[in-house]
């Protein structure tokens, strides 16, 4: 019969201990047991833990508060998504800026990630025109850095309470060229208004020639193998011209009504 033994991390058995001795190469010794989640091998290092964690949820409750209060008198807003990697002398940086200031014009504050690229043009349209200009900036290794252009500026360190901000207080998504966190903020926006956990709302994309591919593959593959269902691809729109955007978020509005049901409210409350 086999016997199955347990070490503790940290020590050796007297059996072990005598085949290290014997041992004449250099092989590293396998553990015996990962340790679990209710070991403490440590009074004063689990302590630490605890501490350094209840801070880290009190630093991200501190930002959904100051969003809340900073931001409870922008709408209604757009929300504008696209790369920071894009300069001031692109075309699409200029696209960007002409959409936000149309925008604006109309009396939508807008929103971007306070960044470079397109985040900055999005902010410089705004701060051009009568609506606020908003930027909900996050501390990163790279590329972030805060532009000029705000009215309103939010600070987060985390990810979570930033993309909240993002959807709990926009009307529509303007959505530019960018990589995988645009690609991630305008997934986000497709899952909530798909479950039902945002309300319905405009999600536009800007330059079709960029996000033909996507658009055909999400057709040709998670809607043709039944993934999704027949309406879903239809969340999403393709317009090139600035004023067609303003006048497709109107267009829906005018329908819909800027003023959230009860409903629309509880399932913000919830996000």
């Amino acid at each position: 019969m086999i016997k199955h033994r347990e070490i503790e991390i940290g020590k050796e058995t007297h059996d072990s201990a005598h085949d290290s001795a014997h041992d004449s190469g250099n092989v590293p010794k396998k553990p015996g047991r990962i340790p679990g989640l209710r070991d403490v091998v440590s009074v004063e290092r689990a302590t630490a833990t605890k501490a350094r964690e209840s801070w880290h949820v009190l630093g991200i409750m501190s930002e959904f508060f100051e969003a809340s209060e900073r931001l409870a008198q922008i709408r209604p807003a757009v929300s504008i998504f696209g790369s920071a990697r894009i300069p001031a002398r692109d075309p699409r940086y200029e696209m960007a800026e002409l959409i936000a200031r149309k925008l604006s014009e109309a009396g939508f504050s807008v929103i971007s990630g306070g960044g470079p690229g397109i985040m900055e043009a999005a902010n410089k349209g705004a701060y051009e025109g009568p609506s606020p200009s908003v930027g909900l900036n996050i501390e990163l290794p790279h590329e972030q850095s805060n532009n000029a252009y705000q009215n309103i500026s939010l600070f987060f360190r985390h990810f979570f309470p930033r993309k909240v901000a993002f959807v709990k207080f926009t009307s529509a998504y303007v959505v530019l060229p960018g990589g995988y966190g645009t690609l991630d903020e305008l997934f986000e926006a497709l899952t909530l208004v798909q479950t039902n956990k945002s309300r319905k709302m405009p999600i536009i994309l800007v330059g079709s020639e960029y996000w033909r591919g996507l658009v055909d593959w999400i057709r040709a593959q998670p809607l043709a193998q039944g993934l999704i269902s027949p309406n879903d691809p239809d969340l999403l729109q393709v317009i090139d011209d600035p004023q067609a955007i303003v006048d497709a978020i109107f267009d829906f509005y005018q329908h819909e009504g800027f003023t959230q049901s009860p409903g629309e409210r509880e399932r913000l409350l919830n996000l």
